[in-house]
């Protein structure tokens, strides 16, 4: 066959060219690679290796490049963070074939590795405490999503306290006594908080278990009393179980802790004074501020320290004059983007800063200041919960709860100016106060058995000759749940647009609630529900009209203040007036006297919740919280605002924790 060359000197086109040029090998053997030869891929041998009696290696060809740094670079030493650096590029050759072998040898004094010590101490993973070999991880691995395995077993917990037996004992709904009481609390020790040679754990030192008697009783007491209501609406606990061993590598949390502890135990016991819990809460809140200037900084760590600096905060005797956190607290969660979908630290901080607004805005009728619609709630009730967690039933309360609480605080105080406005003012109302009333019905009838009572005994059933009926309720949050639903009913019987509070049917309501109400704070032996339990009863006991049942009251909260330190006192005067019992005593008082009614006295106190319209309550003679408002103390809690929390210390920071995976609850 009659093949055609190109003549001499011809022109070839350059795609011929290109055509010819030899393409690179992708798929070769080893063996011409190492040559630098074309390799034909030829299989099971190509021709290169056939032809010179080589071995024909097939696979791919990993290079490894070994750096070594022997002077890393220096970063100037702070006081708010530590900076390491770890090579692990050993560890990643050795998982190929052959790969560490194209390294030297380390010599013995290089092979530790950095973090590791030789003390055990405690690392979190996947929301499991397991036997620990690291050093413990940073706090915001917790934001992640623990399993729905059994959240009541610790092993890690169980095999290095020896006094868990003492722990679960304490922690028996049986015990109605505080456990910190001053038969039980050892004398405190003499003061060293103004000792020069006291020193706190530096930022930078991870540190073992406690080892001084004094934090070691602040940090037990936070456990097994403050932390008990803080995870009331925590199926995992973080407050009491996980975040105080984070706290040993964070001196901020840490001293955060121990503050609360303090505190309550200076509520219990006369024996101990305020002094040493203002000492760690200044330290924490000191750390706090300079963490707030650091743009690196953990965001994660810094919003919880908020959080519980707030509780210590509403702990304190006068709460409305030390709220420096409370705002701060919330900026913070809106700042780590944590709502109701949330899981892990950030669902336990979001719901529990939650929660104590709600208790406040009930208590001085505001407004809650972030909108319920915002919080992310699944109302969904025929979307099933996984079976033991009652909490999410809680969280659909709470909003519920929410919404009649701006409901409430939104009371017109005066008419519209025509009869036509007036009247469809009320036809709207009449329509939200339906919807509210159908929606909080709807969740009695969709929750789960295990959130209704498991036994109801009336007065005369019982032995404890109390007034109210006893309604036994098993898991913490299905009590919470049930102070919330009550309470819900009777602001909803005291708020109808068009029936008054005496109508059969609003009284009825009102009174129903009000002593099953009672009832359950009379008998409940849980003092992880105190907090909700004191304002829920405050509530209900506004509508107790019997002698014997308001008597009763009062010493229900004399015996929460005894066991828990909240102090109760300011409710024993807004009740009596409430009940009318200071006129009663005016007129006794005037009557031993023989003082003219006109030169009495006029009854002043601090605090008054509002009995609502449609019957207006008698006018106030003190000055107090404005009511029928948006919260003022959160409503600029936001660092978007121009007024925003931490004004002078606060720096915006660089990196955000990441989104978190939202599931449902």
């Amino acid at each position: 066959m009659a093949t055609t060359e190109p003549a001499v000197g011809a022109t070839i086109p350059e795609n011929t060219v290109a055509a010819a040029r030899p393409k690179r090998v992708r798929t070769g053997c080893l063996t011409c690679r190492e040559r630098h030869l074309k390799c034909d891929e030829a299989l099971p041998e190509c021709q290169n290796c056939r032809k010179s009696s080589r071995t024909c290696k097939r696979g791919i060809r990993l290079n490894f490049i070994d750096t070594q740094v022997k002077s890393p670079p220096i970063t100037p030493p702070t006081q708010d963070w530590d900076i390491t650096f770890q090579d692990e590029s050993r560890e990643i050759a050795s998982e190929y074939r052959g790969g560490l072998g194209k390294y030297a040898a380390l010599s013995q004094e290089t092979e530790e590795v950095p973090g590791i010590k030789d003390e055990a101490l405690y690392q979190f993973s996947s929301g499991v405490m397991n036997t620990p070999t690291l050093a413990p991880q940073q706090l915001p691995s917790l934001q992640q999503s623990l399993p729905a395995g059994d959240m009541e077993s610790y092993p890690a917990v169980s095999q290095r306290r020896p006094d868990a037996s003492r722990e679960q004992q304490i922690h028996s709904s049986n015990n109605t006594d505080s456990t910190f009481t001053s038969q039980t609390i050892p004398p405190p020790p003499l003061p060293t908080y103004n000792n020069s040679k006291q020193t706190l754990t530096p930022p930078s030192e991870d540190r073992g278990p406690l080892d001084s008697p004094e934090e070691l009783l602040f940090m037990q007491v936070f456990v097994e009393e403050v932390g008990l209501w803080m995870d009331s609406l925590d199926p995992y606990k973080h407050f009491s179980r996980l975040l105080p061993f984070n706290s040993l590598h964070e001196p901020m949390l840490l001293n955060a802790f121990l503050a609360c502890g303090a505190r309550h135990l200076a509520l219990v016991n006369p024996a101990y004074h305020e002094d040493k819990a203002l000492h760690y809460y200044d330290d924490a809140t000191t750390r706090l501020l300079e963490a707030l200037q650091n743009p690196n900084r953990n965001t994660v760590t810094c919003a919880t320290t908020a959080v519980i600096l707030n509780v210590y905060e509403i702990m304190s005797e006068r709460p409305l004059q030390r709220m420096n956190h409370i705002a701060g607290a919330r900026a913070l969660i809106k700042e780590c983007r944590w709502t109701a979908k949330s899981s892990g630290v950030g669902a336990a901080c979001f719901w529990i800063n939650v929660g104590m607004e709600l208790l406040s805005c009930i208590r001085f009728n505001w407004q809650v200041a972030w909108d319920p619609d915002l919080w992310g709630v699944d109302m969904d009730f025929s979307r099933e919960i996984e079976y033991g967690r009652e909490e999410g039933w809680t969280y659909r309360l709470m909003y519920i709860v929410a919404k009649i609480a701006n409901f409430r605080s939104s009371v017109p105080r005066q008419a519209e100016s025509t009869q036509h406005a007036e009247q469809m003012r009320l036809s709207n109302r009449f329509n939200e106060w339906n919807q509210l009333k159908d929606w909080i019905d709807s969740w009695n009838n969709n929750v789960p058995r295990t959130m209704h009572p498991m036994g109801y005994l009336q007065p005369h059933q019982t032995s404890s000759k109390s007034a109210f009926p006893e309604v036994w309720l098993i898991k913490r949050t299905t009590i919470v749940a049930r102070l919330f639903y009550h309470t819900g009913m009777c602001l909803l019987a005291q708020t109808h647009p068009l029936l008054s509070t005496r109508s059969p049917d609003m009284h009825e309501l009102q009174q129903s609630h009000a002593h099953d109400l009672c009832g359950i704070v009379a008998h409940v032996k849980d003092r992880g529900v105190a907090s909700v339990a004191i304002r829920s009863l405050a509530i209900a006991a506004e509508c107790l009209v019997s002698r014997r049942e308001q008597e009763e009251v009062l010493d229900i909260f004399d015996r929460i203040q005894k066991e828990t330190g909240w102090r109760t006192g300011f409710l024993h005067k807004e009740l009596k007036e409430k009940w009318g019992w200071n006129n009663e005593e005016q007129y006794q008082q005037q009557q031993q006297q023989n003082i003219p009614a006109s030169m009495l006295p006029l009854q002043s106190y601090q605090y008054q919740a509002s009995n609502l319209p449609p019957v207006p309550p008698p006018p106030s003679l003190k000055q107090g919280p404005r009511q029928g408002i948006i919260n003022p103390i959160l409503r600029s809690a936001d660092f978007s605002a121009p007024t925003h929390p931490y004004q002078s210390h606060y720096v915006a920071p660089l990196h955000l924790p990441p989104q978190p995976h939202y599931s449902q609850y």
